[in-house]
């Protein structure tokens, strides 16, 4: 089976366009494509994601992991591993890695679930 080719068919409505004007309208449609992937980077996470957050700001695989495993069990991942950890710091007036580890070894986690009451600030 041939394809019918319908190139000169299909790109009509092109013709009277400037180059400009096909350069604009071929950044609308990627925008197009590519703002429902944004969406869901901005709205989505995983455990795998805020590992690599919490590996970035200093703490170990192992710290990581405790602290992501106690973010999911206490129904923040929404608010991310990285933030529960610096908003924990700020709050208790302490170093990032001091917080990290606070909680790494099981403190403050009902005060952290407080903290995110009422929405991120």
């Amino acid at each position: 089976m041939k394809r019918e080719d319908d190139f000169e068919k299909r790109k009509q409505h092109l013709n009277e366009l400037s180059d400009e004007e096909l350069k604009n309208k071929f950044w609308a449609l990627a925008g197009q494509l590519v703002d429902p992937m944004m969406d869901l980077a901005y709205k989505n996470t995983t455990p795998s994601i805020e590992r690599s957050v919490l590996l970035r700001m200093g703490f170990s695989s192992i710290e990581a992991k405790v602290i992501v495993e106690g973010v999911m069990d206490k129904g923040l991942m929404p608010k991310g591993a990285g933030h529960v950890v610096y908003k924990l710091s700020k709050e208790k007036n302490m170093d990032i890695r001091e917080a990290g580890r606070a909680l790494v070894n099981g403190e403050y986690w009902d005060e952290v679930a407080t903290l995110f009451e009422g929405g991120v600030k």
